[in-house]
């Protein structure tokens, strides 16, 4: 030790105090000592951390060492207490050294207090230094807990990160299978229609034929029913078509209150007077870059659906809103973040399980009885709004009821120009201007290309034919006089597309009306064919083939004049 000895000698004899003091020079080391000889100075001197050491007697005039080591116990309990008097008796001093004190020495024999004194000094530091380790293994123990209690929650926030992680990227996988799923389906539903429409042209053209050559009124009746099941195939396959999002479309500004308004009327007699409808109209309705006709129609499905999963009576709410969507998709029908100007169509039925809005989007798939639905509805109504640029929504509660939010494009701009109606033009003023017109009619499909071309010639023009692309182009390289080409979009080898990119590069400013199962309206617009005056759907209805022949021969150079390649003189 570097620092002296305290010690606090409780002592009434000088002479015993001095012999005492002298004996502890025996100790080798230098001691600093404070003596006290009653009571009031002994309870004022015993302060915890003041002495390294206490030396009592055990008789005093005034005071006992007894009682001093009990005010030593309460006031300074850890300083070691050695009692050196003359009088202490053994059965005394066992107690006190059973009680606490270190040690006795008589005063007889202070020769042992040298070494008495090292021995409780040392005890006392073994004492502090197993308090310490003491006091470092509590605070341990307490940083232990509070560590592992701070990792405990960095895991379960690792763990709710993982966790949160994993349910994220099941949810994008399980996305992205639908819409594989979906977009596996619309590839294959809208090949299929393709094909039914080419069967259909050929079908409704010929019953057309035989209408003009069939007089008997039997014979009218079973060509009316094949004419009746040809259109109900026809509008089949739009639905088809609408799903794949490859039906033509005319968005053009959309006020979707005045669309709800004046369907009131139809959409009650549809569903019936026991169901009632209500409106709820926002005021100041973003106008929706939409096609009028097809949203009618979408409306008027989901209401007819709405019907269907409601008991006799029951509510139908419609509702307009202009929407903000921020959140991420979490499935590929709905909505991508934007503005949108949404139309919902809510009723009180029996509500959607979750199973059934999985697969609700899926053509064909219906939960109702076989001849009760087509499984179209809502196939054709997601087709429509993804190829809108929308999305659509379902939220339902099981025995409270579904809504259905189709969310479709604003308008950019309020004074954004409307699309160009279609032109009637009459055939009769056409022919009038002498000659006739030279149509190439070019589809690799033969019975469809008849069909075509005897409405065509019956229409009065001049007709030449081609099965492909390249007998097109050749059949062109050979007589470039042709006023007008109605090609076929989907063909083996060049597809009508390609055919029209060559044509427009040899022959700049040849007319081409397109004539197709299904209209991909973005390839057809980029090889210049804008708007539905440039694309005739099959099966052909109601002279939409001719009117827009007639179309395109009137937008064509003026009369007398014929298209040549370049380099090459025309009459």
């Amino acid at each position: 030790m570097d620092a002296p000895i305290r010690i606090l000698h409780l002592e009434d004899s000088d002479l015993d105090a001095e012999l005492i003091e002298a004996a502890l020079d025996a100790v080798g080391h230098p001691c600093v000592i404070e003596r006290v000889m009653d009571r009031p100075d002994f309870m004022a001197a015993a302060v915890a951390d003041r002495h390294d050491l206490i030396l009592a007697d055990y008789v005093l005039p005034t005071f006992d060492g007894i009682s001093a080591f009990a005010i030593a116990r309460e006031q300074c309990p850890e300083t070691p207490f050695v009692f050196v008097s003359g009088t202490l008796g053994e059965e005394t001093a066992v107690e006190a050294i059973k009680n606490g004190a270190v040690d006795y020495v008589t005063k007889q024999r202070l020769e042992r207090l040298p070494r008495t004194v090292l021995r409780a000094l040392a005890e006392a530091g073994a004492k502090a230094d197993k308090r310490r380790a003491e006091d470092a293994l509590h605070a341990l123990n307490d940083t232990l807990e509070i560590r592992i209690a701070e990792r405990t929650r960095e895991l379960a926030a690792s763990n709710a990160e993982l966790q949160s992680q994993i349910v994220e990227r099941e949810r994008v996988e399980e996305a992205l299978r639908l819409a594989q799923r979906l977009e596996a389906v619309g590839q294959l539903t809208s090949g299929v229609a393709h094909d039914f429409n080419n069967l259909l042209t050929v079908i409704s053209g010929n019953i057309e034929f035989l209408e003009r050559e069939v007089t008997s009124e039997r014979g009218k009746r079973r060509l009316a029913m094949m004419k009746g099941a040809s259109d109900r195939g026809a509008n089949l396959t739009a639905q088809m078509l609408a799903f794949s999002r490859r039906q033509r479309l005319e968005p053009t500004p959309v006020s979707l209150n005045a669309t709800v308004s004046s369907m009131r009327d139809l959409l009650q007699s549809s569903i019936g007077g026991a169901v009632k409808i209500e409106t709820t109209l926002q005021p100041e309705l973003w106008p929706a870059l939409v096609d009028a006709t097809q949203i009618e129609l979408v409306i008027l499905n989901l209401a007819i659906n709405a019907r269907d999963a409601m008991a006799v009576g029951g509510s139908l709410t419609i509702e307009t809103a202009n929407v903000t969507v921020t959140g991420a998709q979490t499935r590929p029908e709905q909505p991508v973040p934007g503005e949108y100007v949404m139309v919902a169509v809510s009723d009180t039925g029996t509500g959607m399980l979750p199973e059934v809005v999985e697969r609700a989007f899926e053509p064909f798939f219906t939960t109702k009885e076989v001849g009760k639905g087509s499984g179209l509805g809502l196939a054709q109504a997601y087709g429509f709004v993804k190829q809108s640029g929308g999305g659509i929504r379902i939220d339902t509660v099981i025995g409270e009821g579904t809504s259905i939010r189709v969310y479709l494009p604003r308008v950019a701009s309020e004074t954004e120009p409307l699309p160009k109606a279609r032109r009637q033009v009459d055939c009769a003023g056409w022919q009038a201007t002498g000659g006739k017109a030279v149509l190439l009619v070019i589809d690799d499909d033969t019975e469809v290309r008849e069909v075509t071309a005897t409405r065509l010639s019956e229409a009065g023009h001049e007709i030449r034919e081609a099965g492909s692309g390249l007998a097109g182009l050749a059949a062109l390289e050979a007589d470039p006089c042709v006023d007008l080409v109605v090609l076929d979009f989907a063909m083996p080898g060049m597809n009508g597309a390609e055919v029209a990119v060559e044509i427009r590069k040899r022959w700049p400013g040849m007319q081409i009306l397109f004539v197709t199962g299904y209209a991909d309206t973005i390839t057809l617009m980029k090889v210049g064919s804008v708007g539905v005056e440039g694309i005739v759907q099959k099966p052909f209805r109601d002279g939409e083939l001719e009117s827009k022949v007639i179309a395109a021969l009137n937008s064509r150079v003026p009369t007398g004049l014929r298209l040549v390649s370049s380099g090459t003189a025309g009459d």
